[in-house]
C-alpha cells in the first residue's frame, strides 16, 4: 500500500505539541499496517467512512485524521477537530 502525506496534513500537524505529532506519526502507520494486511484495528483507534473515498481517523486525542483511500493509495490530507474536518469536507 502507498500513502502519500499532503501540504495541508503537513499544515495542520506543524503547530501541534511534540507529543501529539509523535502520537498522530504512530497512529498513521498502524493505520496502513491495517488497510495494507486487513487485520483489526488497535483499541483507540476508529475509522469511519465519511463519504465516497474520504474517511476519518478518530484517536483519543482531540485530534482526527481526514485522509482519501483510493484503491492502494492513501492520501493523509488533514489533521483536525470535528468541525476542522467538516469545513475541509465542503470543499472536496
Amino acid at each position: 500500500m502507498r500513502y502519500e502525506i499532503k501540504k495541508s496534513f503537513d499544515r495542520s500537524v506543524k503547530g501541534l505539541p511534540e507529543d501529539n505529532r509523535i502520537e498522530i506519526k504512530k497512529i498513521i502507520f498502524e493505520v496502513l499496517d491495517v488497510l495494507s494486511t486487513g487485520k483489526q484495528s488497535p483499541k483507540g483507534i476508529r475509522l469511519t467512512r465519511l463519504r465516497n473515498d474520504y474517511w476519518e481517523i478518530g484517536t483519543s486525542l482531540k485530534e482526527r485524521i481526514l485522509f482519501k483511500l483510493t484503491n492502494d493509495l492513501v492520501q493523509f490530507l488533514l489533521v483536525g477537530n470535528h468541525d476542522d474536518i467538516k469545513r475541509a469536507l465542503k470543499h472536496l
